[in-house]
């Protein structure tokens, strides 16, 4: 017999400029996600022996973030050594698929306590440290001759299928870091951060949000992935995705305790969500980042509800021209989408970002009062996770 799975908690990181000197790039990812390991136990009165498994979200498994981080992290923060831990990769979307994985768990009855999260320090392991080295295999070559292409460049073609100019795109940024900055300052975030010691001082605050970003300062920005090469390949392409309409490189950790509801209701803890269904999907590689289009279709057929039945929708901003397609196709109200901003403002620590937005999901249903909330995530490869949350 299904049972219920709940969300009791969610913490985050600030997020840090994955860049050397960033605020967070002194933090081994290890111990940052140690970091709300630590805090999810401490918020909600538990022992480390009491968790099931710990399911940990990460892109880049080398270097600094090998060796099965999830376990390093379990070590690092202290957990008993009983506590099983494993690392998970579907690209961005790899924390949001570990709470996909961890509620699941808990419906089939094989968890009744369990912590989903997620870490990627981009300073320290640069995006596409995993495939140094590595080849095409010939099947992937045979398949797609003309040859892939990276993210940047699957935000270009997006908007230019749905003709979006360079000034909606810079506008839609611009309104981000606005509804962000808006969001820090109405103290929206202050319950989920967990601050992080540093020798510079205790970083509490997202380094990545910044409050006077205006229209007219993004259009001066220059183009981020044309290459002469690329120019060629797609001569009609005109180039619009700069560093202004793109998520910053990140770091940051982010953890959510999920259970059983008897379970939560058995320990003394307030269940504030469940999980009402999930959806993942894959679509066209090359285009690559469309698939929170077919993921919100899917998951909507599945749940038996319409877009306007949703109270609050978080899409990843990995760059503007993602949500704006994902709404345009939707019909969705822009008023309910990233309200409190999105990763062009709060960042993109790909293995985290998951269960971020799922925390900023949650926190903005409890503060309207709103019923349903979807996250969806575009992911490297052409795939996509979905979420639908019901608040408690």
């Amino acid at each position: 017999m299904s049972r219920t799975a709940v969300i009791v908690d969610v913490v985050r990181t600030p997020s840090g400029r994955g860049k050397p000197g960033g605020a967070l790039s002194e933090v081994h990812p290890v111990d940052l996600a140690a970091g709300v390991l630590q805090r999810v136990l401490e918020r909600n009165g538990l022992e480390s022996p009491q968790i099931d498994d710990v399911l940990m979200g990460c892109v880049s498994q080398v270097a600094d973030q090998s060796l099965n981080i999830g376990r390093q992290a379990v070590l690092a923060a202290g957990f008993d050594e009983r506590v099983p831990a494993t690392t998970i990769d579907r690209q961005c979307g790899s924390s949001q698929q570990a709470a996909h994985f961890a509620a699941q768990g808990v419906m089939a009855g094989a968890y009744d306590i369990v912590i989903a999260a997620g870490v990627e320090s981009m300073s320290r392991v640069p995006l596409g440290s995993s495939a140094h080295g590595g080849t095409v295999s010939r099947g992937v070559v045979e398949r797609y001759p003309d040859g892939l292409v990276n993210q940047g460049v699957s935000a270009e073609l997006i908007a230019q299928r749905w003709e979006f100019s360079r000034e909606e795109l810079d506008a839609f940024s611009a309104e981000s870091h606005r509804r962000a900055a808006t969001a820090w300052a109405d103290s929206r975030f202050a319950s989920q951060i967990v601050e992080v010691p540093t020798d510079a001082g205790v970083i509490s605050i997202d380094e990545t949000v910044r409050a006077g970003t205006a229209v007219d300062k993004l259009a001066g920005l220059p183009v981020s992935f044309r290459t002469e090469e690329l120019a060629a390949r797609f001569p009609d392409l005109d180039w619009k995705i700069t560093p202004g309409n793109s998520s910053p490189l990140t770091d940051a950790a982010s953890a959510t305790l999920i259970m059983s509801e008897e379970k939560a209701i058995e320990l003394g803890l307030t269940p504030r969500a469940r999980f009402h269904a999930f959806a993942v999907v894959g679509d066209d590689p090359l285009m690559m980042l469309t698939g929170p289009i077919p993921a919100t279709r899917r998951i909507l057929e599945r749940a038996g509800l319409g877009i306007d039945d949703l109270d609050a929708y978080e899409v990843n901003e990995a760059f503007a021209s993602v949500p704006l397609a994902w709404q345009r196709e939707l019909r969705a109200d822009p008023e309910k989408l990233n309200s409190w901003g999105g990763a062009i403002a709060l960042g993109h620590a790909v293995g985290a970002s998951g269960t971020r937005l799922l925390g900023t999901l949650l926190a903005t249903l409890e503060a309207t009062g709103g019923r349903y909330g979807l996250q969806t995530m575009c992911e490297g490869g052409g795939l996509a996770n979905a979420t639908i949350i019901e608040r408690l």
